[in-house]
């Protein structure tokens, strides 16, 4: 993709992600305070610590290195809105946070209980990240690109502040449609992979999250250096593999959406793929593959048209 038409579009059409204040802070103790206690001795609770800085969650790192990317504040490429079912109470603590983090963060809804669904087309949110399981299934119901964020890994292994953003996606039903989900739980393997070889350069439909996929692939472009490299890496790391690996290469070629790099892994389990690659963020739509990622990488749960169980690609 050409970095002027991206810096240009991403200048008019921001990539806005909206995360909810348990994925972005550390609010554990906050949480067995509502939980244990009730209602008032966590709002009581709050206010008595509004100046404390919350620690951080599982999109901590990928938020702040990605508003990092932004170059001009004033005509930001990527926007950071906190969505919250607590009360505004909690609104001073969490932005007093981000302030103290250097994250430029000035937008939210704090709705006291209610549903965030409803908000996420009203604030036109690209991406929703959440650990509130009633919350992401909302918003994938409506349409929104959404995903259940699994807890943050004891040890992410990552001491390097070295700019970059590595964000790793599987394929089938999270960035790419499921249809050819379909085809395998229908009619087998055998016919599968028949399908996809017979259709390798026919471009699959685009699934929950493609439209982050392509905005991440514009802030690529505009952050590539002469030699290639840019401080935003993408990685697919999905179940297929050869024959099937063909259609998910074209797909991407005929979205102008460059990937920088490819696992077809097969059976073999995606965790040390993720962390050879040091990625900040994974998006799967299994949860088997979640839980195992989530050990390593701060990893989302994209919901899915199938069985949470039931392998979706098989070697």
């Amino acid at each position: 993709m050409d970095p002027v038409e991206a810096r240009a579009y991403l200048q008019a059409h921001p990539l806005r992600i909206g995360v909810s204040t348990r994925s972005l802070f550390e609010l554990d103790a906050e949480d067995r305070i509502f939980s244990d206690e009730g209602v008032d001795a966590y709002v009581k609770y709050q206010r008595e610590h509004e100046e404390d800085i919350l620690g951080e969650g599982a999109a901590f790192q990928t938020i702040k290195r990605i508003l990092a990317l932004n170059e001009d504040p004033a005509s930001p490429y990527v926007e950071v809105v906190l969505m919250s079912k607590n009360s505004p109470d909690l609104s001073l603590r969490a932005f007093t946070s981000a302030k103290a983090y250097g994250l430029p963060i000035r937008h939210g809804s704090f709705t006291s209980g209610r549903s965030l669904a409803p908000y996420l087309p009203a604030w036109g949110i690209d991406l929703f990240l959440s650990n509130d399981e009633t919350d992401v299934r909302s918003a994938a119901a409506s349409g929104a690109a959404s995903a259940l964020l699994r807890k943050r890994p004891p040890d992410l292994g990552d001491a390097l502040d070295d700019g970059e953003l590595r964000v790793a996606f599987d394929g089938d039903a999270v960035i790419f449609g499921p249809e050819s989900d379909a085809i395998y739980a229908r009619s087998g393997l055998e016919q599968f992979l028949t399908h996809e070889a017979d259709n390798a350069q026919v471009p699959m439909q685009p699934g929950p999250l493609a439209g982050f996929f392509r905005k991440l692939s514009m802030l690529r472009a505009i952050h590539m250096n002469p030699s290639r490299v840019s401080k935003v890496r993408i990685a697919v790391v999905t179940a297929r593999n050869a024959p099937a690996h063909a259609r998910a290469i074209h797909t991407l070629r005929s979205w102008g959406a460059d990937a920088d790099e490819a696992h077809f892994v097969g059976r073999n389990s995606k965790a040390p793929i993720l962390k050879a690659m040091g990625a900040h963020i994974f998006f799967d739509d299994q949860a088997a593959h979640v839980d195992k990622a989530s050990s390593v990488v701060p990893s989302g749960l994209v919901p899915g048209p199938h069985a949470p169980d039931a392998p979706v690609i098989p070697a």
